[in-house]
């Protein structure tokens, strides 16, 4: 097969045109290779599993981690994410018969992860099903809205008291009250996380919001979806014999996690950490024009103590971005430390500023112990590297056209040798 780089902007050339060609390539057969790139160009809708369960910003392509997976593992072998966001890599990995084990420093995130990576039994099924036949009846702006005052102090439905929205808020606040009395933790889970998805329908950069029929409606529909594809996923680990585990912490550190520690290093880490000078809110909505609200951490019930540059490893703003590449480097060293001589590593990304920033990703990565790999096939033009647009991502939004951040490269990298 005969295979080109493809969009990769005249930017990020190598000052040397040696420089890829002295590159090492991965031991993968041409058709392995063949899959991957074509994974990776294939700009279809994110689908299948419970990929859906809710909108993570920035979501990982499954076909292109489940087309990584399937190249650079084998069923048994342990995948790890360190920045697991909406579960992407440890769904893909725990259907396909791997055991995933992802970390994330977002309390939203790790609650996301967990409920689309949960195998539900069959009478966490039956109560969801039975929930979701009495909440639309519990849905009443004739009754009381829950107080839940604890929360409303804390901020966490800020932005939610403009006349035009209270309706939603009630509705999810007595969604969140009705599933709050089901009595199955799993069960339970999968409620919020219907309620989840209907309020982000609801409310996240709406102009315009539902009627209370248009929100009963749609948690219906997202639930009766959403536990048919809770189904598919529980039957694919049961045959596959796969499993998934999510940490709620950074990836600096991880090596100390007995979850982690106690493993054998994994075949893979695959991953799309947080992008260089990309601005991605990963942790608020937005309503009314741009205003944030945590409300999708109260329906989690799971509490956010971080601000936004938490989450995206430093402030954007600043020049040269130094506390990013320092948690980066930290970051790096933790994966090193849990790896050895026969871990991949792929990680996803994009850059701002690409004409500086993956020359100084790079650079954090050799300092930290890594080589730089390539798809043989793609060596001998462009930059060597593999790289894939992303359409339709709201944060990437130009109206120029096509922004460098909404180029993305996969690297590969292994442990130097010694």
């Amino acid at each position: 097969m005969d295979f080109e780089a493809h969009d990769a902007p005249e930017i990020y050339l190598p000052r040397s045109p040696g420089r890829m060609r002295q590159g090492v390539g991965l031991d993968l057969s041409e058709q392995a290779q063949g899959e991957i790139i074509g994974a990776a160009r294939n700009e279809s809708p994110i689908t299948g599993l419970t990929h859906n369960f809710y909108r993570y910003p920035a979501r990982f392509s499954p076909i292109l981690v489940g087309a990584l997976i399937e190249a650079l593992t084998a069923p048994g072998d342990l995948v790890f994410d360190p920045f697991m966001g909406g579960g992407t890599t440890l769904v893909e990995g725990a259907a396909r018969g791997r055991h995933a084990i992802g970390s994330d420093i977002s309390t939203l995130a790790t609650f996301v992860s967990r409920v689309k990576t949960t195998a539900l039994d069959s009478r966490a099924k039956v109560a969801v099903c039975e929930w979701l036949k009495a909440v639309s009846v519990e849905i009443n702006m004739q009754r009381p809205e829950p107080a839940f005052a604890t929360w409303a102090e804390a901020g966490y439905f800020k932005h939610l008291d403009n006349p035009r929205r209270w309706r939603v808020r009630k509705a999810l606040a007595q969604s969140v009250e009705s599933a709050e009395r089901i009595g199955h933790l799993d069960a339970e889970a999968l409620a919020r996380c219907i309620i989840l998805r209907t309020a982000q329908w609801a409310l996240d950069g709406r102009k315009t919001f539902p009627s209370l029929r248009q929100f009963r409606e749609r948690l219906n529909a997202f639930g009766q979806t959403m536990l048919e594809s809770a189904d598919a996923f529980t039957r694919s680990v049961e045959e596959r014999g796969g499993s998934a585990r999510c940490l709620n912490q950074s990836v600096v550190g991880i090596e100390h996690n007995d979850a982690v520690r106690d493993l054998s290093p994994p075949r893979l880490i695959l991953t799309s950490p947080p992008y260089p000078g990309v601005h991605v809110l990963y942790h608020r909505w937005q309503v009314d024009g741009g205003k944030e609200t945590g409300t999708p951490f109260f329906i989690a019930n799971a509490l956010d103590g971080s601000g936004g540059s938490y989450y995206t490893m430093g402030d954007r703003k600043r020049p040269g971005l130094e506390s990013y590449f320092s948690q980066l480097r930290e970051g790096l060293k933790s994966l090193v430390c849990i790896s050895d001589e026969r871990t991949i590593f792929a990680q996803v990304v994009a850059f701002s500023q690409p004409q500086w920033q993956l020359k100084a990703y790079l650079d954090v990565a050799a300092e930290v112990g890594l080589s730089e790999y390539f798809l043989p096939t793609l060596m001998g033009s462009g930059d060597g590297r593999l790289w894939r647009h992303v359409p339709n991502r709201k944060w990437y939004a130009d109206q120029k056209g096509r922004t460098p951040g909404a180029q993305e490269v996969v690297l590969f990298h292994r442990l130097a040798a010694l």
